[in-house]
């Protein structure tokens, strides 16, 4: 994110999301010159509708508005995770304990990146996976993507 970081921008709008009764799943600024986005995702527990996307929507753009902390010109979208629900906090990793996921890894570990299985949880700062092949601890910093596999 060129001259913000997602942190400082997870750091100024995460506490407007929770104040409203939302959590922030994610958050990414994608795009290039005037063609940039801002898109956040939100969950509340009994899911996310459109008018609380537009609510949101508004609250975060008055935020935005009064911090500009974007220097380009960019588009806010509010949405909901959907089924495949990325994870990404450790909470998130306790939460969906028992739900099938899918993990990417940066570099290879017993010589997979991409492992699909049932969510054990987080066991000294390892990402458990119980897969067909077994069970598979990835270090937490070796995960680029995790995310709910929706059974359809």
């Amino acid at each position: 994110m060129a001259g913000v970081g997602k942190d400082k921008l997870v750091e100024l709008l995460e506490p407007v999301v929770t104040a409203m009764g939302y959590e922030l799943v994610e958050l990414e600024l994608v795009g290039s010159g005037g063609n940039r986005t801002l898109r956040l995702y939100i969950d509340a527990p009994n899911g996310v509708t459109l008018e609380d996307c537009e609510a949101v929507s508004h609250t975060v753009g008055k935020r935005l508005d009064a911090e500009d902390p974007i220097a380009e010109t960019y588009s806010l979208e509010i949405s909901s995770p959907g089924l495949e629900r990325p994870l990404g906090k450790q909470a998130d990793f306790d939460r969906f304990a028992g739900e099938r996921v899918k993990v990417k890894t940066f570099g290879p570990i017993n010589g997979q990146r991409s492992f699909t299985g049932t969510l054990v949880g987080l066991e000294d700062q390892k990402l458990v996976v119980e897969t067909p092949e077994g069970r598979s601890a990835i270090p937490l910093d070796q995960v680029a993507k995790a995310h709910l596999v929706a059974d359809l």
